[in-house]
């Protein structure tokens, strides 16, 4: 486990905006809940809350993923409109102490999918 600091920033802040993710037009997840992560030089990343999102379109894979900052990752794929968007969402169930504020949260691949604010 690795923390983060001046040689690797991370913060968490909560976006006020209506965050909207779609997969050829089916809305996944809409939130005003969402947490903008910012991590070193990489993208900011929208994290939104699992109750936002509707689990029903979605199936957990196999896939994991260790980060030395934020813990042990899990995957979903998205299934919308008879199409499967294999390991389209990742996930920090039990997030390294430092991270726990994206615990119960899911984060989207945007080659995958559509993460747009609305009004």
């Amino acid at each position: 486990m690795k923390l983060p600091g001046p040689d690797h920033p991370i913060t968490i802040t909560a976006n006020p905006k209506r965050i909207r993710v779609t997969a050829d037009g089916v809305v996944i997840a809409e939130t005003t809940h969402a947490l903008t992560l910012k991590e070193a030089s990489y993208p900011a990343v929208q994290y939104l809350p699992r109750q936002d999102a509707n689990m029903a379109l979605l199936a957990r894979t196999e896939r994991t993923t260790h980060c030395p900052y934020k813990g042990d990752a899990s995957y979903y794929s998205i299934k919308a409109n008879g199409k499967t968007l294999d390991n389209a969402i990742w996930t920090y169930e039990t997030p390294f102490p430092a991270m726990t504020e994206i615990t119960g949260h899911l984060a989207f691949y945007p080659d995958k999918v559509k993460i747009e604010e609305v009004a």
